[in-house]
This record gives structure tokens, C-alpha cells and sequence, in this order.
């Protein structure tokens, strides 16, 4: 029987909080907050089989990759056991995304603002060759503050990529504060209206609402998808808190996540 999503978002996240506490490696809050979505995705809608056919996942925030290697040894697309060699001295797994590391990495990203356009460029070469794939990109709030993000945004009207959804984990945190007091970017769903975007704002931990706004008809424009989330989304101590950008996980820490977390 089918394990209820809410479960598989939970497991998720004890596999990124054990992670960031073997690797002693940063980044969990990051992860946290963007699982819902990547659930989702995962394990309701894309299309996984056959596998060369799939749709493709891209995160550009690459720095979140514990949230994308968690996700796919959960969804069984890569061996559970690779996960203990992440952020290791000849270990398996990167920090920062590398598509060459292992099956389901697309894209190779950590440069903020650069795997959002690539995601563009092979929708369009779908769209070319008449294939029925689909692109999706998750991209941070602090990441949208990239000139390529908004060059990218303007390309993508034009060329009509209604195959294409970038999903905003838009949890107001990044490395040196709030997002809209380091560089406001407000209001986000009409600017990317402007530019000719069809956009949709929803709860980023609400899994109904996230299927109901990637099921939207986009009407022949590529979809932005405004998620607001919470930073360390799901550990008491983590959520919405700046230093769990950067803090590392510790004995104490991960006995007390883990508790809240089963």
C-alpha cells in the first residue's frame, strides 16, 4: 500500500538531518524547507517511467542537494547507501550538484541563477522535437535576486514554454538575512505576470495546493509557481531561523529533530 505523503515528507527529512550530522556539513535549513515540494513532484506528479522519457527535475538551488539525494533514494531512483558517502573525502555524493555524480543530478548547479536557464534550454529542445516531456526548476528567493533569473524569465515568454514550471521555495531567508531587506524583489507574482508568466501563489507545505497549482492549464505561457515556505520547515528549533543556513547539526540537535520528526 502506498505510503501517505505526509510520511514520506517526514522520512525525508530525517534522512537530510542525519546527513547534515554525519557530514557535519551545512545547509539543513535550506533542505527543510523545499521537501514538500520535492515530494510532490517525486511521488504524484512527474513522470518517472520510462525512465528515458521521464521529466526532467532541475534545482537550481544547488546548495540544497542533502533535499534532492534524500528524495531520490526515498523515491528508489538511487541506492540508500550512497547517501553516507555525501560530503566526504572520496565520497559519493557533492556539496553542490553534479550530474555527473549520480543518476537523477540533471544538472550540475551551486552558481545561483544558471540551472534555471539550462532547465529552459532543453524545454525548448523538447518543444522542437515535439516531445511530450516536461521541465521543472526550484529556485530560491535569494537566487531570484540573479540578473540570469529575470533574462531567463523574459526568453522563456517569449518563446512560449508552456512545458516549463519554476517553483519558488520562497521561505524569506538567505545566507545574510531577509531576502526583501537585502534586495526586494515584491511584489513577485505581478512582475513575473509582466513578464508574461502564469503565476500562482500557494502555502509551499500545503501538498493539495501544490498539486492543484501544477496541475493548472499555464495557457500557453511557462508557469511560476510562488511557494512560501519555512526555513528547517518541520524541527521546532530550526524554522525560520537565519543560523540553521549555515549551523551544523550536532548530537544534541539531531537527537531533538529526529523526536520531532517521527
Amino acid at each position: 500500500m502506498k505510503q501517505p505523503i505526509a510520511e514520506t515528507v517526514k522520512s525525508i527529512k530525517r534522512t537530510i538531518v542525519s546527513m547534515a550530522h554525519r557530514s557535519k556539513s551545512p545547509h539543513v535549513g535550506s533542505c527543510l524547507s523545499l521537501v514538500d515540494i520535492l515530494a510532490i513532484l517525486y511521488f504524484e506528479e512527474m513522470r518517472l517511467e520510462p525512465w528515458d522519457e521521464r521529466d526532467i527535475f532541475i534545482l537550481s538551488k544547488g546548495h540544497a542537494a542533502m533535499a534532492l539525494y534524500a528524495t531520490l533514494a526515498t523515491r528508489g531512483i538511487i541506492p540508500s547507501e550512497v547517501l553516507a558517502g555525501y560530503y566526504q573525502d572520496n565520497g559519493t555524493l557533492p556539496a553542490h550538484l553534479d550530474k555527473f555524480s549520480i543518476k537523477g543530478v540533471e544538472v550540475s548547479a551551486g552558481s545561483l541563477g544558471h540551472a534555471f536557464n539550462i532547465g529552459l534550454g532543453i524545454a525548448h529542445g523538447f518543444k522542437m522535437r515535439r516531445e511530450q516531456r516536461r521541465v521543472f526548476a526550484l529556485i530560491g528567493d535569494g537566487e531570484m535576486q540573479e540578473g540570469s533569473i529575470w533574462e531567463g524569465a523574459l526568453f522563456a515568454s517569449h518563446l512560449k514554454l508552456d512545458n516549463f514550471t519554476a517553483i519558488l521555495d520562497y521561505n524569506n531567508l538567505q545566507g545574510y538575512g531577509r531576502p526583501t531587506e537585502i534586495c526586494s524583489f515584491e511584489p513577485v507574482k505581478q512582475k513575473w505576470e509582466a513578464f508574461g508568466w502564469h503565476t500562482v501563489e500557494v502555502d509551499g507545505h500545503d501538498h493539495q495546493s501544490l498539486q492543484r497549482a501544477l496541475s493548472e492549464d499555464p495557457g500557453g505561457r511557462p508557469k511560476l509557481i510562488v511557494a512560501h515556505t519555512v526555513k528547517g520547515k518541520g524541527v521546532s528549533f530550526m524554522e525560520d531561523q537565519l543560523i540553521w543556513h549555515y549551523y551544523l547539526v550536532t548530537d544534541e540537535h539531531k537527537q531533538k529533530a529526529l523526536e520531532e520528526l517521527l
